[in-house]
């Protein structure tokens, strides 16, 4: 789902913490686009992290 193709950055799991200190689960998901993107020599769709998109890991196609 939220995985960037690049980095392979994905979900993280954590524990929400509320004022009177109850605890939950939760999860932080990646920024993930999907962009049309060079991939070895031909454009493709690809799943990507922003971080990667700025960066310039990717190479966008038009």
């Amino acid at each position: 789902m939220a995985k960037c193709d690049i980095c392979g950055k994905g979900v993280t799991f954590g524990i929400k913490l509320s004022h009177s200190h109850r605890r939950t689960n939760r999860a932080w998901k990646p920024n993930v686009r999907r962009v049309k993107a060079i991939v070895a020599g031909t454009p493709k769709h690809v799943n990507v992290c922003t971080r990667c998109l700025r960066s310039g890991k990717v190479t966008r196609a038009s």
